[in-house]
């Protein structure tokens, strides 16, 4: 996509690091070229690590925008980005508990069984300002709902119990190194594509 495709990889953020741990901060300018880059970059990084949707302190810039790219359970492909998002869940009388497994991009190499709601509603703005309102029903509402978290400071594992926080620390520590090679892999082969000569000579 255009965002992805004007972005450039970012770090990811790992658990424990500090501006994971924080609520961040509103944005207050809209419409700049700074923030417009932000968006092409975690665009682009999100991709780079197979992500369904990234935070803005996932790439250290500690501000309340999330971007996505994740299909509901009907197989629908929900992509966008909200500025400032307000999450409004269903009544407790009306939600339905979804307990599946969940992974984050920021615990890398790990996945475990977390209970979020099957519906969800984001409001906020786009990087223009313009109003957004956002509603997800299965995966995607899943991916609302962790992105959201982030932004006040927590990771999924916050929701976990104290022994399967435990394992999936232990799940990234063993496999974190693969997925780091996988994503430096996928990184440079995007720069390889971008570098003068290297693609193929278009037959004539």
């Amino acid at each position: 996509m255009a965002e992805a495709a004007r972005g450039s990889v970012r770090r990811i953020t790992e658990v424990g690091e500090d501006v994971l741990k924080r609520p961040c901060r509103e944005v207050t300018e809209f419409g700049s070229a700074a923030l417009s880059a932000l968006v092409d970059d975690m665009f682009l990084t999100m991709y780079i690590a197979d992500g369904a949707g990234l935070a803005a302190n996932q790439v250290g810039v500690d501000l309340r925008l999330f971007v996505y790219d994740c299909p509901d359970d009907d197989g629908v492909r929900h992509v966008g980005h909200v500025v400032n998002p307000v999450l409004d869940l269903p009544d407790p009388g009306d939600r339905r508990l979804i307990d599946t497994y969940e992974g984050c991009l920021s615990v890398p190499g790990a996945a475990m069984s977390v209970p979020r709601t099957d519906r969800a509603v984001v409001r906020g703005l786009d990087k223009d300002g313009t109003p957004l309102v956002i509603e997800g029903t299965g995966y995607f509402a899943r991916c609302l709902q962790h992105e959201y978290d982030h932004l006040v400071g927590h990771t999924y594992l916050d929701r976990l119990s104290k022994r399967d926080r435990k394992e999936a620390l232990r799940q990234m520590a063993d496999r974190r190194d693969v997925v780091f090679a996988l994503r430096a892999s996928k990184a440079e082969a995007v720069e390889a594509a971008r570098r003068p000569g290297d693609q193929a000579p278009t037959p004539g």
